[in-house]
């Protein structure tokens, strides 16, 4: 690979991409980066191109899409345990859990744990999702997914979702989720 210039980061201008056909972002006259046939190949390798079959934009395609990963175990008033077995399909490049599929099973889990403690006349809304990604999961594994509540008042209901090992316990991702909760609008 080439070098970078001795320039300073400031005073470098925006460097535009060109992919393999020949495609370019580069307005006419600027120069492209050492690296942009590098990225353009890592993201034509991950599909980033490919388009979007048909039955993945069906309404609730992503909602069935998770559920059939999740296993439900137990569900009790503050706390809900699941479990989670990660297949090929929802691998990221590096070949562990996607983190997007670990947000979005971790959003679940913390929906229904919060449902066990707040009641059917008010409604949730996610404030805040903080996701901690401590290691990684590999095809195959297996996964416990725990959802406790922290904290449910009045008007917030604080979920905590770990996702740990199955055979071994260990903790490999971590996740808080922050409800706010509003009585139902009777119009």
């Amino acid at each position: 690979m080439a070098n970078p210039s001795s320039a300073s980061p400031a005073s470098r201008e925006p460097q535009a991409l060109s992919s393999s056909d020949g495609a370019t972002t580069a307005k006419p006259g600027e120069r492209s980066t050492p690296y942009a046939s590098n990225v353009m190949r890592f993201l034509e390798s991950v599909g980033i191109s490919n388009p979007i079959p048909d039955n993945y934009s069906s309404e609730d395609f992503y909602s069935d899409f998770l559920c059939n990963h999740l296993k439900t175990d137990t569900v009790r008033r503050g706390h809900i345990t699941c479990f989670t077995t990660v297949k090929p399909t929802i691998l990221n490049s590096m070949g562990g859990l996607h983190g997007g599929v670990i947000a979005a099973i971790s959003e679940r889990v913390a929906i229904a744990t919060a449902r066990t403690v707040v009641g059917e006349d008010k409604e949730l809304f996610l404030g805040e999702l903080a996701m901690s990604y401590l290691s990684s999961a590999t095809i195959n594994a297996e996964l416990i997914v725990d959802g406790s509540v922290v904290r449910s008042g009045r008007n917030t209901t604080v979920v905590a979702v770990e996702f740990k090992m199955r055979k071994t316990g260990k903790l490999v991702y971590s996740s808080r989720a922050t409800f706010y909760n509003s009585p139902i609008a009777k119009l």
